[in-house]
């Protein structure tokens, strides 16, 4: 089908970076491969090469520049970027996906609804800029639906929570409604929540879906990469493998915006080095004595930040040691080059 760029979610913030009097092409990134990637353009899919770049540089939602010859010559400044620590003990960042509007955050009326790892991923909504819609799953199927979105609700009164049947076609135009034609959206949650299933909603396709094991609601990676899918309303969907374990890095601004309460009550506190455990004047202790602030909250603020930090730690070292080990590659080839000459 043929759109234009504007379909596509081309914006002025892409149109500026465009170089004067150029032969290179907008694309945007719908899947990433190990050695090329697909992409969307005006006139249909392409598929596209990374001359000099690793495919890993890319996330799903990138807007690119290629020639004519489908080669990748730019890589756009990005409006929003998501991303994680990679797993393993090798110190990496994974790019989960670019350009997102709205980060649909995935959970089930079940066993799967964990406080902790919701909070993981509003933090990592609001690094990236994205705006959280969290979405409950299978409420047709749970005693008391309610009590979850109740749950839900109190992480953010402000964040929008909506309780559904994926296969319900009234709530899925609901959660439609959060993403108008040329906006993009992603789904991020655990395997067997249903983000396939609402994926298949959302676009019209029929994706196979996965069951779950019934004692602890875990289910089997149906999804096993990102893909970027036309909605049916005109707007753009990222459907992304069940995510588990989500380790932040470089996310401060993220776990600052989450737990803005408790950074105003921190504020208030008699000592601005406070720690909140057993100073005088304390602000915070002084909430959860008041039963203003659950004090299991303080301690996931607490974890998100030590966490943060060890891991942007660890990653800027590697990144440290991987450029010295570089320049001394260089250096070595530029020795034994004159050597030669000689």
């Amino acid at each position: 089908m043929t759109q234009t760029l504007q379909d596509l979610g081309w914006s002025a913030h892409f149109a500026a970076q465009m170089p004067e009097d150029t032969d290179l092409t907008p694309f945007r990134i719908s899947e990433v491969h190990r050695d090329r990637m697909t992409a969307l353009g005006a006139d249909g899919p392409v598929t596209l090469l990374t001359p000099g770049a690793s495919s890993g540089d890319f996330a799903v939602g990138d807007w690119v520049l290629a020639d004519d010859q489908f080669l990748v010559r730019d890589l756009l400044e990005r409006q929003s970027l998501m991303h994680r620590r990679a797993a393993g003990r090798e110190a990496k960042v994974q790019l989960i996906a670019a350009n997102v509007d709205t980060l649909f955050i995935v959970t089930s009326c079940n066993a799967d609804f964990n406080v902790a790892r919701l909070e993981r991923y509003m933090a990592l909504a609001h690094d990236a800029g994205a705006f959280p819609v969290m979405i409950l799953t299978k409420a047709d199927m749970a005693d008391d639906s309610q009590d979850y979105e109740r749950q839900a609700q109190a992480m953010d009164a402000a964040m929008p929570v909506l309780c559904v049947n994926a296969k319900d076609a009234d709530d899925i135009a609901r959660v439609a409604d959060w993403v108008r034609p040329g906006q993009t959206a992603a789904l991020l949650g655990s395997s067997g929540v249903g983000k396939t299933t609402l994926t298949n909603g959302l676009t019209g396709d029929d994706d196979a879906t996965g069951a779950i094991r019934e004692d602890d609601a875990k289910g089997r990676h149906v999804t096993t990469s990102r893909t970027l899918k036309r909605m049916q309303n005109g707007g753009w969907i990222i459907d992304t493998p069940g995510m588990r374990a989500l380790r932040l890095e470089e996310s401060s601004e993220g776990i600052d915006a989450l737990y803005e309460d408790i950074l105003t009550l921190a504020g208030q506190c008699k000592f601005t080095d406070c720690a909140h455990e057993t100073e005088p004047g304390c602000a915070v202790k002084a909430a959860i004595a008041a039963g203003e602030l659950d004090p299991g909250r303080l301690d996931r603020w607490r974890k998100l930040l030590a966490e943060d930090n060890r891991n942007t730690e660890t990653i800027a070292e590697n990144r440290a040691r991987t450029k010295a080990f570089g320049k001394m590659v260089h250096t070595f080839q530029k020795e034994a080059k004159h050597r030669k000459g000689r």
